[in-house]
């Protein structure tokens, strides 16, 4: 049951960020988006850990110390800024936040609202995004431009809507 449940979670979500993608013109992101869900090394960690209520990753981190099936999604799905993640030219060792390309700063941002809305569901509110945003910790790892990007659209989404923000992402965001 925990199986048929995972595969529900991630299929509404996936179908969330392709209907969020197509509104703002990133066809092939849509289609493409979270494909690495569905394999193997993913997809049985979500069925153990299901809950329902939060992704299956937490669960497995607490238990094991580190999600496998995370570092597996992550270094496969370049809207994480994660996988933006390299040596630093500017020192010995140091890891730090590569600058992601615009079209994936707006899949993340759009990833962030699907995961708010199935995770919530009816008590989504357009400030959600934002919120669970501000409780990660992608300070010192995110490239400072793709943070102000990526901050400005959640701070948009909020104050201003759907609406807005996505005819900002169309008009100015990917025309540059």
């Amino acid at each position: 049951m925990k199986a048929f449940a995972h595969f529900c979670t991630i299929t509404k979500h996936k179908k969330l960020v392709l209907k969020e993608c197509f509104r703002v013109g990133l066809y092939k992101q849509g289609l493409l988006h979270d494909m690495s869900k569905y394999s193997w090394t993913e997809f049985r960690v979500g069925c153990r850990y299901y809950q329902g209520t939060r992704s299956p990753n937490n669960a497995e981190r607490e238990e094991k110390g580190y999600s496998s099936a995370w570092l597996h999604h992550k270094g496969r799905n370049k809207h994480h800024y994660e996988y933006w993640i390299d040596y630093s030219l500017e020192g010995p060792n140091l890891l730090a936040g590569m600058k992601m390309p615009v079209r994936y700063v707006v899949e993340m941002f759009l990833d962030r609202i699907a995961a708010s809305k199935v995770y919530l569901g009816d008590a989504y509110t357009s400030d959600a995004p934002l919120a669970y945003y501000e409780n990660g910790r992608a300070d010192e790892l995110m490239h400072k431009d793709t943070r102000e990007l990526l901050e400005k659209l959640l701070h948009m989404l909020a104050e201003e809507g759907e609406e807005t923000t996505y005819r900002y992402i169309r008009r100015e965001v990917l025309k540059r």
